[in-house]
């Protein structure tokens, strides 16, 4: 699938939510990817889950893995999403295959080039703006590391970091091709009617 629209993240501790509901809303409001973040929960649990978010995606959205290789794996998910501290690219690659999609987070420009020749398929650019939802994320970087990325990269670029309806139109206007606002969605009373807003800014199929 095309890795362009918008990308949305499950992270159960800013909701409590039902995750498969969660993420059946954002397919329904027009998701074109859709990552499993959960870093607390035991492995059995985070098999299961994965699992189900992977058949529920399946033909609709491209399911990605945060970080565990192991459950990608297990779930045969679409690919998966790296940090700068996760495993390196070029092992990913080599346990995940050729097809499948790794992504990983950076926050300048030095960072995308090595990820671009290490074999990465999008970035992650980070944070644009100010954000609650990751704690380590460091100081935001505006708009202004989307343009750089775009200048210095050929590939995909997802925004993340503080992004909201009320300040995505200078995220995209800047280069980016997907767009992940994780607040403004998982806690929306109505997250398919705001995953529907972001995805058409962003240029996904949204719901009929």
């Amino acid at each position: 699938m095309r890795l362009q629209g918008f990308y949305f993240i499950t992270d159960s501790k800013i909701s409590d939510k039902n995750i498969l509901e969660t993420v059946g809303k954002a397919l329904e409001g027009g998701a074109s990817v859709v990552q499993y973040r959960e870093k607390e929960k035991p492995i059995r649990e985070l098999l299961t889950e994965a699992a189900e978010v992977r058949r529920i995606c399946a033909g609709k959205a491209s399911f990605l893995v945060n970080d565990r290789i192991d459950i990608a794996l297990a779930v045969d998910a679409d690919g998966v999403h790296l940090g700068q501290d996760d495993m390196p690219i070029h092992l990913a690659r080599k346990l995940l295959g050729e097809k499948k999609i790794i992504g990983i987070t950076v926050h300048n420009v030095s960072e995308a080039l090595e990820a671009e020749t290490r074999g990465a398929d999008y970035l992650g650019v980070s944070p644009i703006y100010a954000t609650g939802t990751k704690a380590d994320a460091g100081e935001p970087a505006g708009v202004k590391l989307i343009r750089e990325v775009r200048e210095n990269t050929g590939l995909p670029i997802a925004a993340i970091g503080g992004i909201t309806k009320e300040n995505i139109d200078p995220v995209v206007e800047a280069g980016a091709d997907m767009v992940c606002a994780i607040s403004a969605t998982i806690c929306a009373e109505d997250i398919a009617d705001a995953v529907e807003y972001f995805a058409k800014k962003t240029g996904s199929k949204t719901k009929k």
